[in-house]
């Protein structure tokens, strides 16, 4: 197991020059900051833990994992996150609208509400990329140094959670969807707490949509690969459908030859309906930690 440090500190990102996204300029709102409409729940999370909630004025709250739950009282709601309430939004007279990729359709019309900033990770580096998102969001504020702060004792968590690790450990981490699988690659899993992916089965074959390739799984496929703990994202529990049966799915590993693999259901809103962020990354983490 590898427990050397990040592949980019956040002391060496203070070095370096910021990418675009996370250079500081002028949005509306005043000295004290623009007021903020958040579609992104790893966005949200993050002014929360900066003590930038205040500005947050609307969420969608439909979707709110439970972690969040907090954030929903006394803001307005406005709509789901592929859906957003776009009228209810211009309502509000945000200086900021945060987005990410889900909000495709909506998109031009929230442009013509208010300024609207994409924040989805940057490919490459996970925690380069999360630093990024962290400071960009921080910098309206002139909340930098707390960013840093925060970032620099996630980091030092992380460092502290690898050496805690027992040796060779593996973990294959799976969306459920409607009783079928597909593999999930998580960052959180195999790039900060650099626990191995086991290989894919020859058998798997890709399937492509679009830019997207999936590699669906089945438990005979998953015992194959015969991971320590297989961690499962119910996609169809956080969009409100019958959740996975767990009991069903352990007894199809076992048929599989797969008895040994420890399973674990991952907090649904948590993994599928939000993440990236200060909070998120934290609480994903610490899930982790407690399956293996």
């Amino acid at each position: 197991m590898n427990v050397a440090g990040l592949t980019l500190s956040v002391s060496t990102l203070l070095l370096a020059a910021l990418p675009i996204s996370a250079q500081a300029h002028e949005v509306g709102g005043g000295e004290h900051g623009p007021s903020v409409v958040s579609l992104d729940w790893g966005a949200a999370d993050t002014l929360d833990e900066l003590g930038l909630a205040e500005h947050l004025v609307g969420v969608p709250h439909q979707s709110a994992p439970a972690y969040v739950s907090h954030l929903v009282k006394g803001r307005a709601d406005i709509g789901g996150l592929k859906e957003p309430d776009v009228e209810a939004i211009a309502g509000l007279e945000p200086d900021l609208i945060l987005v990410t990729g889900r909000q495709s359709g909506s998109l031009e019309a929230l442009k013509a509400v208010a300024e609207t900033r994409d924040v989805t990770l940057e490919e490459g580096n996970y925690f380069e990329a999360l630093s990024s998102k962290v400071l960009s969001l921080a910098s309206p504020y002139h909340a930098e140094e707390k960013a840093r702060e925060k970032l620099a004792a996630l980091e030092s968590d992380i460092a502290t959670a690898r050496e805690g690790l027992a040796e060779n450990l593996d973990a294959l981490v799976v969306i459920h969807n409607d009783g079928r699988y597909v593999l999930r690659q998580e960052p959180i899993v195999t790039e900060l707490l650099q626990i191995d992916q086991p290989a894919l089965p020859n058998s798997v074959e890709p399937v492509s949509r679009g830019e997207r390739t999936f590699y669906p799984l089945t438990p005979a496929n998953i015992a194959e690969m015969a991971p320590d703990t297989l961690y499962v994202v119910d996609r169809s529990a956080a969009i409100g459908q019958s959740p996975m049966d767990t009991d069903a799915l352990k007894a199809a590993l076992a048929d599989a030859g797969g008895a040994d693999i420890g399973v674990t259901v991952l907090s649904p809103g948590l993994w599928y309906l939000s993440g990236n962020g200060l909070q998120s990354v934290r609480a994903q983490m610490d899930e982790i930690l407690g399956g293996l």
